[in-house]
């Protein structure tokens, strides 16, 4: 029943198969920043020109944030400035976390949509969305 063809495969992976007989080599390609002439600091995520950066507009982040001093507690919230937002939970400005601090930030997702971002982060404080935290991270 084969037919020579993997069935399900997608386009690129069968674009990178070898035929029979014929040898295939992929360059290799340095994935660091050094590598490439970039200090960390200079890698910048460009989404285009700058007037389509200002169409784009701003991002929320909703974020969950772990409790180092006691890894079992977490916080989600929502930020349009994540680390100013980390600042504060870390220096105490925050009431409801101060007893937990300092926090670490364990994962975040940025939303060009307010109100999807605040949809978001009601899920996630949800019953059914800790459980998905819980199982997930």
């Amino acid at each position: 029943m084969d037919s020579g063809e993997d069935r399900g495969s997608t386009p690129l992976a069968s674009s990178l198969r070898s035929q029979p007989g014929e040898e295939r080599r992929l360059s290799r390609r340095s994935l660091s920043a050094e590598a490439d002439g970039f200090t960390t600091g200079q890698i910048v995520a460009s989404y285009g020109s700058a007037s389509q950066q200002k169409q784009m507009g701003s991002f929320t982040y909703v974020y969950i944030l772990q409790s180092e001093s006691d890894p079992s507690h977490f916080y989600t919230g929502r930020t349009g400035d994540l680390r100013e937002r980390l600042d504060r939970h870390n220096s105490g400005k925050v009431p409801h976390t101060a007893k937990w601090k300092p926090w670490r930030i364990k994962t975040y997702i940025a939303f060009s949509d307010r109100v999807q971002a605040k949809a978001f982060e009601r899920y996630l404080k949800s019953a059914s969305g800790r459980a998905f935290l819980k199982k997930r991270l």
